[in-house]
């Protein structure tokens, strides 16, 4: 993620799923110093209180413990928080209107990892991804997992991000995977998952 926020150079990530807030504070603080690096090569001044890039975190539930972590954390200023389902009507027409304002965005799914779920992600936020951009679907790696590896979650082998992306990409054209960020690694949890917006 850090390669591939270098190399697109987001002004807005979006991310479903927030669990703890570790992604957020990794993609803030890649945001931070893509600001630091603008504002060098274009002899500015920067001002830390006045961030240009933003990550946007969207859960169902943001535990009061983990909202008061990211609050308290330097990089708070660059992260927004909206609780509710990422597949929420007006949570995705939320979205839509915080991402209006900016250029260059991309997309992270990371929460439900149902077939049904990630689907309804990709057709909510995909389309909020930036030609150039990725909207990238973690956790495909569950389709090549042993049938018995997730007896206590709702999805599994033939029920996950991976057949999403499968089913999404039949109807969007205007999105390839890309296979060159997979072949870089031995280990990926996204395998697949790097959708990367080519119109």
């Amino acid at each position: 993620m850090q390669e591939l926020i270098w190399d697109v150079k987001p002004d807005l990530i979006i991310e479903t799923g927030i669990a703890h807030g570790g992604s957020l504070i990794m993609n803030a603080s890649m945001l931070a110093l893509l600001d630091y690096c603008d504002a060098i090569k274009l002899g500015e001044v920067l001002d830390p209180n006045k961030p240009r890039r933003r990550v946007l975190g969207i859960d169902i539930e943001i535990r009061e413990h983990n909202r008061i972590a990211i609050n308290e954390h330097p990089m708070s200023n660059r992260i927004d928080m909206i609780e509710g389902s990422s597949i929420d009507s007006s949570i995705i027409e939320k979205v839509k209107g915080i991402s209006s304002k900016f250029n260059n965005v991309l997309v992270c799914l990371d929460s439900n990892h149902t077939h049904e779920h990630v689907l309804a992600e990709l057709e909510g936020y995909a389309p909020l991804t930036t030609t150039g951009s990725y909207c990238v679907v973690f956790d495909t790696l569950i389709e090549e997992m042993p049938d018995d590896a997730y007896p206590d979650r709702p999805w599994g082998v033939g029920d996950n991000p991976k057949t999403a992306v499968k089913e999404y990409l039949k109807e969007h054209p205007e999105f390839k995977i890309d296979k060159s960020i997979d072949n870089k690694l031995l280990v990926s949890v996204a395998s697949d998952g790097y959708l990367k917006k080519i119109s």
